[in-house]
This record gives C-alpha cells, sequence and structure tokens, in this order.
C-alpha cells in the first residue's frame, strides 16, 4: 500500500497570508496537482500535514476527496503515524514541490527508504540541504517508523525538516534527479508570479508522455500551444467540449452529403477539441470526464468511418467502401480491447491516427484508398498486439 505524505505549512514568497501549497497551479492549486501525482503513482491515501487551515486549504481538499481519495489533516508526526498502515510505503513530497509524474513515479517503484538528490551544481532554488555537495529533491520514500521515530522528537520542530534529518541518518538509496525533470521545471516554488511559468513546463511534459505517435508529434504540441492559455482565463473544459461535439456535428453531415474532405478536417479539428478538454479535466482532476472524451473521440472517428464508407460505395456503385469502413472499425475497436494505452507501443494505431490517414487521403483525391490503407494499419497493430500478449506468461 502506498500512502501520500503531503505539507501546507509554508506562506507564499509575494502573498502573505496565503500558503503556497493553494496558489493557483494548472487551473487548480499546487497542492491538488501534487495529489493528482500521488494518485498517478498508486497511492490510496493521502496525509497531508498542516498548522493552519486556511478557507483556501480547505476547498482544495475537499476537491482532492472528491477525486476518491481518503484524505487525513494531521499536525504531528504521532498523528501522522496513527493514520498510516503499518505496513504502508509513505511517499512525501515537500512543501511547494513541483514534480513530474515520471518523477514520482520512479520514487514510488521501490523498497526501503529513499531520498531524491539534486547536485549541488544544479542550484535549484528551495530545496533543503544535506550534505557539503548535495541537496534534497524533495522526495522521499520512506517507512512508517520513521514517522515513529520523528514522533518521538519534540513537536516544535518542522514536521518536513524533522522527517528528512531522520531518514538521511538512517542511510537511504539516494536516487538522483534527472535532466529532463530539471528541463520539466523540478524544483520548489512559492512564488505565484513563478508559478505559471513552471506549470507550463509541467503541463508539456505531462503532454510528452502521451504514448501514440499521433498524440506526442501532432496533438501534444497544439495542446501545449493552446492550452496555456486556457488555464490562465479559467476556461471551463466544457467550453471545448461544447466546439469539439459541435465541429463534429457538422463534419459527420458535410461527410454525410458527399463533401468528405471538409467533413474530416472538422472532424480533425473536433479531435483537436476534445483533446483540449481531456488535458484541462486531467489538470482540474476530472478523471472520469477525461475517459469520456476518450470515448468521444473514438466515437467521432468512428462515425467519420462509416459516414465516408457509404460515401464511397455510394459513389463507386460498389460495396468496397463499406467493407473497408467495416474492416477499419472491427480491427480498431479489437485494439483497444486487446491494448490498454500503458502497453501500447508508439507505432500502434488509434483513432486520432486512422482519423489523420483518412484526411490526407480524402485530400490526395483517394478516400478509398485511405479507408484501405487505415484498416491495414489498424489490422498489422492488432496482429502486434495479439502477438505480445501471447508472449506473456
Amino acid at each position: 500500500m502506498l500512502a501520500g505524505l503531503l505539507f501546507a505549512n509554508d506562506e507564499a514568497d509575494d502573498r502573505p497570508d496565503t500558503l503556497a501549497a493553494t496558489l493557483s497551479f494548472g487551473g487548480a492549486t499546487l497542492i491538488e496537482y501534487q495529489a493528482r501525482l500521488l494518485l498517478a503513482a498508486g497511492a490510496a491515501q493521502i496525509i497531508i500535514a498542516v498548522t493552519r487551515a486556511t478557507p483556501e486549504l480547505v476547498g482544495a481538499i475537499n476537491r482532492i476527496r472528491r477525486g476518491g481519495l481518503p484524505v487525513d489533516i494531521v499536525r504531528t508526526a504521532a498523528e501522522a503515524l496513527e493514520k498510516t498502515h503499518p505496513l504502508a510505503t509513505v511517499l512525501m513530497l515537500a512543501d511547494g514541490l513541483i514534480a513530474t509524474e515520471a518523477t514520482v513515479g520512479m520514487m514510488a517503484a521501490g523498497d526501503g527508504d529513499a531520498l531524491l538528490v539534486v547536485d549541488d551544481a544544479e542550484a535549484l532554488p528551495g530545496l533543503e540541504r544535506l550534505d557539503a555537495a548535495t541537496l534534497w529533491g524533495g522526495i522521499a520514500r520512506i517507512s512508517p517508523r520513521r514517522l515513529a521515530e520523528a514522533a518521538r522528537l519534540p513537536d516544535e520542530y518542522d514536521l518536513q525538516s524533522t522527517l528528512l534529518r531522520v531518514v538521511a541518518q538512517g542511510q537511504p538509496a539516494r536516487i538522483a534527479v534527472t535532466p529532463s525533470a530539471v528541463r520539466d521545471g523540478h524544483g520548489i516554488e512559492r512564488d505565484s508570479r513563478h508559478l505559471a511559468q513552471r506549470g507550463r513546463r509541467a503541463l508539456g511534459a505531462r503532454l510528452a508522455m502521451r504514448r501514440p505517435w499521433v498524440d506526442r508529434f501532432i496533438l501534444a504540441p497544439i495542446a501545449r500551444l493552446l492550452l496555456p492559455p486556457l488555464v490562465d482565463r479559467s476556461v471551463p473544459s466544457m467550453a471545448p467540449i461544447a466546439v469539439g461535439g459541435v465541429l463534429a456535428v457538422i463534419g459527420a453531415i458535410l461527410i454525410g452529403i458527399r463533401w468528405p474532405v471538409t467533413g474530416l478536417v472538422f472532424d480533425c479539428l473536433a479531435v483537436i477539441g476534445f483533446g483540449l478538454a481531456q488535458g484541462l479535466s486531467w489538470l482540474r482532476g476530472e478523471d472520469r470526464q477525461a475517459r469520456w472524451l476518450d470515448a468521444a473521440i473514438s466515437a467521432t472517428v468512428a462515425i467519420g468511418v462509416i459516414l465516408l464508407g457509404f460515401t464511397v460505395s455510394r459513389d463507386a456503385g460498389t460495396a468496397t467502401g463499406w467493407f473497408a469502413a467495416a474492416a477499419l472499425l472491427v480491427s480498431g475497436a479489437l485494439l483497444e480491447r486487446a491494448a490498454p494505452a500503458k502497453t501500447r507501443h508508439r507505432w500502434w494505431g488509434n483513432p486520432p491516427a486512422y482519423l489523420l490517414i483518412l484526411t490526407i487521403a480524402a485530400i490526395a483525391g483517394e478516400p478509398l484508398a485511405g479507408l484501405i490503407a487505415a484498416s491495414a494499419y489498424a489490422a498489422a497493430s492488432l496482429a502486434e498486439a495479439i502477438e505480445k500478449l501471447r508472449q506473456q506468461p
């Protein structure tokens, strides 16, 4: 069992009486972002150490709870120990820490005490010093007995620093922060003016984790360009959802009245709209909505394929378009069932990739060739997924 330990004690540098953990970050608050990182790493419980509960912090905690994670509020190491399962592994994130999902996942995957460390030459601000040449990277993997050791010390000590010193004295494993994490904005930030910039870098890192090639190399760059202005203006995720829905309907109508090129272009724009909404949903902890948007993207592409197959068959006076569309739908649907997102190879097909192939072929005046090529691509991906499943013990 993995438990997450967060801290909300330090004030923002530029906003007195405001906790750094409640500063705006990526459309929510920094502590909500940290909770989402812990959830992605497999945490089943969140413990938040506080010295005072501000209205902003209470609101953030309530939103974390609505995401399905049990949250316990503590003030001392003894209270934290009482709330933690004796066999749990505790992943501790520093107050005000900005990290990436990959870094938190790396620290969560292991046994025994461990500290994330940074070489002093990196000069990352806000990090606590471990020794003359090393800084703490803001993440620690500890056992509950370290909480018990900290609980025996006076309560007036700072809990985060106390735990860090207790763990450091136990000769934990030291794991270096990767250069890519530093580039993606890893570090402590308590200034609201600088937090927005770091938020954009963290968002870019999250989008770059998408595995399918069309998502990573086409949709993710578009999202990195368009999402920050939407986040800065607090645009609700329903706005791009509504735009994407309207574009999808227009695209379906245009394909149905034999304007396949324009219709497929509208479908591509609809998929981009749904992708932007997914990014906003992830930032704001709306996981259920993000999953529904996956279904919306698949439905948009499937309807486009069906209508394109109907149009091609009607124009040619044969059933070739229908058969090609059916082959694409069946192969694509089976691939989605056989290959979960985390196990996919980058080159495998997915609905946006099929839509891109169809759009390029339609622009070239060969919609039937696009259907055949997309169905062959889906079938090849499915065959590779089946072989991968067969090789599993």
